[in-house]
């Protein structure tokens, strides 16, 4: 038989904790002849499962561990429903001394799982030769006996003392494997923590780098905002100056009507005083008709009546008709003057009712941006009074400094429009209750009093976000 190739599992197992019955040794003999090869055979309970690792070692009567064999030989693995084994151990590995030794059966774990009766490798004694004795031999013998049995017992004193140290080192033993396995759940449990921590993480860096771009665009849709902003402010005040200067422009064509319609007049008085006159003309010739010239009695010549009231008549009808043709023509070009005033002050004033329009359309965009970007929040003011008819109800925001208009507000036109969802409400609503409508569309920060739509969730929690990183 070689060397066995590797130690066979053992353990520190007391004698009471083995299972003995699981496997049954069958056919021990109690002597076996030293110097020849020993066969053991035993049989498998359905207690047992046989393992790879099992073997049957010999031991010396004694024993405490699994450790304290004197050879072994591993236990084959029975094939299926087979329950008796045999193995041979070779002369050569065989205990050489005729103290008494006993066949166990270890499995991989270390634990014993069956045990034989005792045997001693010696020649079988002879029972047919008759030994005889003397008394002082007997007596020798039993002093012998006595002294065995005591130190019989001394040695199971010392075995029990060494039970109970065993069985202490066992139960610091487990302790210190159920601390171990305590702290190798532990730790397994905190790797598993660990791990979790790594992935939420990597999980929060990968979310911090979507706000982190999400931040930016919002910061460059911001500056865009602005710049539409500072377009629109710039489109408004140029369209509130052309509407002043277009209001400058329809007072002047007003004025000029004006003097123009005062010409007319006069123009007009000055041709009914042209009509009587030239009827006067007609009456002082008629007399001059029936009336000779004193002069010409006295010189002694008659001119002659109808001549001279001819071309009087002539020249007074050519003086009549030039001041009454210039009178009709500058009739005429201030007439036609009115009616191109008139056409032009009708397309200033459409003009105006278009820039008008194009403010009211700038001014609620403007109002939009406001209440958007960084802080233009609506303050929480008294409602300023209604404007007088025809007064513009933002008034000039370019006057007094060039100073912002602090509320934005819809124009008067026969109604009022929510600048956030163009609801129409009447002419009579009270500018709180439309104060009020508009602020149930948006939601104030609590950390910086901005103000953000409701519609528009997501830019009100990045905002939130960037006071959280601050």
């Amino acid at each position: 038989m070689e060397d066995p190739p590797e130690e066979p599992p053992t353990s520190c197992v007391l004698l009471d904790r083995c299972h003995f019955s699981q496997v049954v040794f069958t056919g021990v003999e109690k002597f076996y002849e030293p110097g020849t090869d020993v066969t053991c055979s035993y049989s498998l309970t359905p207690n047992i499962v046989p393992r790879g690792k099992d073997w049957v070692g010999i031991f010396r009567v004694g024993w405490k561990t699994t450790r304290e064999y004197f050879t072994f030989l591993w236990a084959p693995v029975p094939a299926a429903g087979a329950a008796q084994q045999q193995i041979q151990f070779k002369a050569y590995y065989l205990p050489k001394d005729d103290d008494h030794y006993q066949f166990c059966y270890v499995d991989q774990d270390g634990v014993v799982r069956g045990a034989s009766v005792p045997f001693q490798f010696r020649p079988e004694p002879d029972d047919d030769i008759l030994v005889v004795t003397t008394q002082a031999e007997v007596e020798e013998l039993e002093l012998q006996n006595r002294n065995l049995r005591g130190e019989n017992e001394e040695l199971r004193g010392e075995l029990r003392e060494r039970n109970l140290e065993l069985q202490g080192e066992l139960k610091n033993t487990q302790e210190l494997r159920d601390a171990l396995e305590s702290l190798r759940s532990g730790s397994e449990r905190l790797e598993l923590e660990l791990e979790s921590l790594k992935r939420e993480n990597r999980g929060l860096k990968e979310q911090g780098g979507r706000r982190e771009e999400e931040l930016r665009r919002l910061k460059e849709q911001l500056q865009g905002v602005n710049s539409d902003k500072e377009r629109l402010e710039g489109s408004l005040r140029a369209a509130l100056e052309r509407l002043d200067r277009l209001q400058s422009k329809v007072s002047g064509y007003e004025k000029e009507v004006e003097n123009l319609s005062r010409a007319e007049q006069d123009k007009t008085k000055q041709l009914e005083a042209l009509k009587g006159e030239n009827q006067e003309l007609l009456k002082t010739s008629a007399q001059h008709q029936v009336k000779p010239s004193p002069q010409g009695l006295r010189q002694g010549t008659a001119p002659d009546p109808a001549q001279s009231l001819e071309n009087l008549r002539d020249f007074r009808k050519r003086e009549i008709s030039k001041q009454t043709r210039d009178v009709l023509e500058q009739l005429r070009e201030q007439q036609a003057r009115i009616q191109a005033l008139q056409e032009e002050k009708a397309g200033a004033e459409k003009e105006n009712q278009d820039l008008r329009d194009e403010n009211e359309v700038l001014r609620s965009e403007l109002c939009l941006l406001q209440r958007i970007s960084p802080g233009s929040a609506p303050s929480a003011a008294a409602p300023s009074p209604a404007p007088a008819a025809g007064e513009l109800l933002f008034g000039n925001p370019y006057s007094e400094g060039l100073a912002a208009p602090k509320r934005c507000r819809v124009l008067k036109l026969g109604f009022k429009k929510c600048p956030m969802c163009e609801e129409v409400f009447p002419e009579d609503l009270g500018p709180g209750e439309l104060e009020e409508h508009v602020q149930s569309h948006l939601v104030e920060c609590p950390i910086c009093s901005e103000s953000f739509d409701r519609a528009t969730p997501q830019v009100f929690d990045d905002h939130m976000l960037c006071h959280s990183l601050e």
